[in-house]
């Protein structure tokens, strides 16, 4: 067995008391403790943490043995004349030395901001950064280059409801903001860019080197520290099977996206192939560009990319919108003569975006309109790929392709966004579908152009629009990328702030598109410009019947009933506690206790071998709700809005079931939306990032629709609950929630995650390993069951995730090559 380690994992300012130094990390429990200033002995008080502290997630897992402390020291107003603070444990046998720092140090620190790097990746002119900072006054995050002049760039900032757990001292603060941060750059130039942390007069100051080799140089240090201290607690054979296990992974980690998109676009011989190929269906295409005095080389690299489409049929309509004396009529006019599918309108007035594109559009005599901005790129086989999709179905009317970003000189491709099929709820917390996007003319002709009132969001509302017009089954989703987009300074993906304008019309459009589908909701910016969140009205509220299975374990589930009676703003609901087989007489008495005390609780006795569908269908007998909420004993709502947010989703006609962001007692994720093929069968999504982490494209912090969310907490409209059934009791234990959320989707209902609905879920992260003969078989049966009910999207993947992703981890990371 590992030997204990005893060390410091978190050491700062109290943010009020700047003579107060606070420490965190695990401690011997016999020991006594003495901090020292050089030679003169300081106050020193230890507070034992009886629970896993949130924050702990940036310590090695493999120190996560000992007694967790929180050390107060007290030091003198002035350092002056010392040298040294240190901390000793003093056990019986031997004293040690438990942290040290220099005065130095210290005084840097005092009274400054304090931060925290969770994430810090550097690649080719691309950075991005997350953590937390706090300090006693807001805090304000500014960024600049190497020359010390301020970057342009949106930094985002998050509620860390973590973060205030660790410094407690927040509560009693005033001006609080919010503590989280989260930055991406393009186009970096230099060696080194700084982020700097004001609070009041005062400053902190992290570097990024930005040089590949000072990069590596780091990071080589970085673990070298590491690996000396995991030797000397650990000793050189622990050391040799950890590097070892580092070995053995290195073929599933992330890829490099520049490496991986070149293996992927097609080659010449795959592009001559395309260009020999006939299809049945020849459809025209017209390409519409609204042009403003676009730079020239920009726009011939755009129309080139055009003109070696492998599909012939095309047409692009340009609409030159800069006005009278246009910078680029000359070359509008070569253009022309260079290929009689150009095509070019001209305006003496200046005109803004929708109006330049619709004059566009009326010039355009395709079948289908396809959109691109006047500086992005189409990849070569883009056209193709939509008229195949088209030929294997003729009744599609929408088609939206994946994308990613592109390097000012077109070299480099990066923040590649791979995209789930059509996905409701995801496009109304961000325009998702975005480029490359196609549409039939006749449903244009059917809602109309883009609309001026929405610029800066126009296409969003005309997205919407369309596919309003349209069903689910006639919009397709090309999972290929097809468009490249330029990502400059004034553009909204580089640099959101440049246009806030744009995130206000998407926000109107969103609501537009609920007024028009009849669902009566309020839209809010969401926690990042371009993210939205929405906050549905209710007419009533109805009962919500809260299920929870429970044997024995009575402190889980008063902590599961307490954080709902005490936090939950919502009051119109029951419990039916479906007792199981309970052997502890301790259990029988609180129920009985229980149903005195409080009027909401009804115990309901299962006394047949455990089946956990069977059981949730048997509770489900007893409750009068509306709406069925399934809900493990060993979790605890967040929220005091928990329960309304999940109602808001499930009281819509079009909604089945509604899952939660859930997290482990350390504060990673046990739960934002499941995927069928993870694992082989089907898994969480981003299982044990941390908290905080937004994940692939912001897709933790986004509502949206999944295949199945986890039956931990599910609520469930009580129609759709008795349509389809209940959950299958074939299912005694494995993949019954996913089975029932799939018998919802095929009964035509939609599964939402909302993540803003969050609990914790005390489980252990190694439950449910099989490690009997018998829990084996058990499990291969249910596999075997599972995906002979659903071998459709066993065999075809799931719509809701990529294909491009990778199915061996949960974190939306690139299939490898």
């Amino acid at each position: 067995m590992a030997r204990e380690i005893f060390e410091v994992t978190k050491d700062r300012f109290h943010l009020q008391d700047p003579c107060c130094y606070i420490l965190q990390g695990t401690w011997p429990k016999e020991a006594k403790m003495r901090a020292k200033l050089d030679g003169s002995e300081v106050k020193a008080e230890i507070q034992r943490l009886e629970v896993v502290s949130a924050l702990e997630r940036f310590k090695d897992p493999d120190l996560m043995r000992g007694e967790r402390i929180t050390a107060a020291v007290q030091l003198p107003g002035s350092l002056e004349g010392y040298q040294k603070l240190s901390i000793y444990a003093e056990m019986p046998e031997k004293t040690f030395c438990w942290f040290s720092i220099s005065v130095k140090n210290l005084e840097k620190r005092r009274g400054k901001p304090q931060f925290y790097i969770e994430e810090e990746k550097v690649q080719q002119g691309f950075l991005r950064v997350r953590g937390w900072a706090v300090a006693a006054e807001p805090v304000r995050i500014q960024i600049f280059d190497e020359n010390k002049e301020k970057i342009q760039a949106e930094v985002l900032r998050t509620e860390r409801v973590d973060v205030e757990q660790l410094y407690e001292e927040m509560e009693q603060m005033e001006n609080k903001d919010k503590s989280g941060f989260f930055v991406e750059l393009t186009n970096l130039k230099g060696k080194v860019v700084y982020i700097v942390f004001y609070a009041g007069n005062t400053k902190s100051v992290h570097v990024v080197p930005l040089q590949q080799t000072v990069v590596i140089r780091k990071k080589i240090e970085k673990y070298a520290k590491k690996g000396i201290r995991y030797w000397k607690t650990q000793g050189s054979a622990a050391l040799v099977g950890k590097v070892a296990a580092k070995v053995r992974t290195a073929s599933t980690r992330e890829i490099p996206y520049q490496k991986w998109i070149v293996r992927h676009l097609p080659g010449p011989k795959e592009l001559e192939r395309q260009r020999r190929e006939k299809f049945d269906f020849q459809p025209k295409i017209s390409i519409v560009i609204p042009l403003y005095k676009t730079q020239e080389k920009y726009l011939r690299q755009l129309v080139e990319t055009i003109k070696e489409q492998t599909y012939p049929n095309w047409e692009l309509c340009l609409s030159d919108g800069s006005g009278a004396n246009s910078p680029i009529a000359g070359l509008l006019e070569a253009l022309v003569a260079s290929d009689e599918r150009i095509k070019v309108v001209s305006h003496e007035e200046s005109l803004q975006i929708s109006e330049n594109t619709n004059a566009a559009i009326e010039i355009a005599t395709g079948d289908y309109i396809a959109f691109a901005d006047h500086d992005d790129e189409l990849t070569p086989n883009a056209l193709f790929e939509c008229v195949k999709a088209l030929n294997k179905n003729r009744d599609i009317k929408v088609l939206y392709s994946d994308e990613d970003k592109m390097s000012m000189d077109g070299h480099k491709f990066f923040q590649p966004h791979f995209k789930p099929d059509y996905n409701p709820d995801l496009l109304c917390t961000v325009n998702y579908i975005c480029h490359l996007f196609v549409v039939d003319r006749k449903v244009i002709e059917q809602v109309g152009t883009l609309r001026k009132e929405f610029d800066g969001a126009q296409d969003y509302d005309f997205i919407f629009r369309c596919i309003e017009a349209v069903s689910p089954e006639e919009i397709c989703h090309v999972p290929k990328i097809l468009y490249h987009w330029r990502c400059h300074e004034e553009s909204t993906a580089e640099n959101p702030e440049s246009k806030t304008y744009a995130f206000e019309s998407g926000k109107r459009a969103i609501e537009e598109h609920y007024r028009r589908t009849g669902i009566d909701a309020e839209v809010y910016q969401g926690e990042f410009l371009g993210l939205y969140r929405t906050r549905f009205h209710r007419d009533h509220d109805p009962l919500i019947s809260i299920i929870i299975p429970n044997k024995d374990h009575i402190d889980d589930l008063k902590r599961c009933m307490d954080s709902i009676d005490q936090k939950s703003t919502y009051k119109n609901y029951e419990y039916i506690i479906v007792e199981n087989n309970s052997t502890d007489d301790a259990t029988f008495q609180y129920y009985k206790k229980l149903e005195a005390e409080n009027p909401k609780a009804h115990v309901v006795y299962w006394d047949k071998e455990f089946n956990y569908s069977a059981i949730n269908n048997y509770g489900a007998v007893f409750a009068k709700g509306e709406y069925l909420l399934l809900l493990n004993n060993d979790t605890e709502i967040i929220n005091e809005d928990c329960l309304e947010e999940l109602l808001g989703y499930c009281m819509r006609s079009d909604v089945g079931a509604v899952g939660a962001r859930m997290y482990y007692e350390d504060d990673t994720i046990q739960h934002a939306g499941v995927v069928i093929g993870f694992g082989g069968i089907a898994g969480h999504c981003f299982v044990l990032q941390p908290r905080g982490t937004t994940g692939y494209c912001h897709r933790i912090i986004c509502a949206q629709d999944y295949s199945a969310v986890t039956a931990a907490c599910m609520m469930v409209k009580r129609e759709a609950f008795d349509k389809v059934g209940g959950l299958t009791e074939e299912l005694a234990v494995a993949f019954n929630d996913i089975d029932f959320c799939m018998k919802l989707r095929e009964a035509g209902y939609l599964i939402v995650y909302n993540p803003y609905a969050e609990l914790y879920h005390y489980e252990s992260k190694s439950r449910g390993l099989e490690d009997t003969p018998e829990k084996v078989a058990r499990f291969n049966k249910e596999i075997q069951i599972f995906e002979r009910r659903w071998p459709d999207i066993m065999r075809d993947g799931d719509p809701y995730y990529n294909p491009n992703l990778t199915l061996k981890s949960q974190d939306f990371s690139l299939k490898r090559i």
